[in-house]
């Protein structure tokens, strides 16, 4: 017949286990942390298309130069606007403001600015509009 045997096990030993294997579970989880935090970052640098921020350029009406403020954050053009807008120059373009919303509107859907489709009743009010945004974004676009 076979002998039994008995094991005493302190609660000591139970403990200090426990302890250690949560501190070596703690300790690989907190590389995998460290070391994937690091590939995803690389990865969001190389896919923004913009640094974020406020940039403009200058479009020249009259003698008068008005400002294209452009804002974008990483990957998208939130704001189209022109500053220091003269109620003369609204007077004289009348086709200015609605052509930069019309503009602006598309850029915020994310329509490339090659793809923005031009009205024919304002075709070169919105050119002039468009190379103007993309000096701004040329000033804006990631990694320069």
């Amino acid at each position: 017949m076979a002998k039994t045997k008995i094991v005493v096990i302190q609660l000591k030993e139970i403990i200090y286990t426990v302890i250690f294997a949560a501190l070596g579970i703690l300790l690989i989880l907190l590389l995998i942390f460290m070391f994937r935090d690091k590939d995803e970052e690389t990865a969001e640098t190389e896919t923004a298309l913009y640094t974020a921020g406020t940039y403009s350029s200058t479009i020249t009406l009259n003698d008068m130069a008005l400002n294209l403020v452009v804002v974008v954050d990483k990957n998208h053009i939130n704001k189209v606007s022109i500053e220091n807008i003269d109620e003369s120059i609204s007077m004289m373009y009348p086709l200015l403001e609605p052509s930069l919303d019309s503009i602006a509107m598309q850029l915020y859907d994310d329509v490339p600015l090659e793809q923005v489709e031009l009205s024919e009743d304002k075709k070169y009010t919105q050119q002039l509009l468009l190379d103007a945004i993309a000096i701004a974004l040329e000033k804006a676009k990631a990694g320069q």
